[in-house]
């Protein structure tokens, strides 16, 4: 069982969040460190460390996170233009290791175009 995190915490209400959605699978929260006018985190309820860590198992999550991180960027009226980020492993810039998407609008992404 992998250790738990701050994130784990806040699923479990132990640490309190500003939550924009949750369901049985995941939950949606404010970033407390924005790096934009709009970030946010999409965090699967099932600890899995890294992407790398991922098993053919837990492709339908994946695969409900990428819907619903539609859904949470269409109701918040950011549909148009958001960037999502995920960080595998600590030399990519991952501090939490428990799988979550970072969910980034309201900046000018232009100068920072990855093609």
């Amino acid at each position: 069982m992998p250790e738990e995190t701050i994130f784990t915490k806040i699923i479990n209400g132990d640490i309190p969040s500003k939550k924009v959605f949750e369901d049985d699978q995941c939950i949606c929260i404010h970033d407390v460190s924005p790096q934009a006018p709009v970030h946010l985190l999409m965090i699967p309820r099932k600890p899995i460390p890294r992407l790398v860590d991922a098993s053919p198992e837990d492709k339908a999550l994946l695969g409900h996170l990428m819907i619903k991180i539609g859904e949470v960027a269409r109701d918040l009226g950011i549909g148009d233009a958001f960037r999502v980020i995920m960080n595998n492993g600590a030399n990519a810039g991952q501090t939490v290791f428990h799988l979550h998407f970072h969910i980034v609008a309201g900046a000018n992404f232009d100068e920072h175009k990855m093609v």
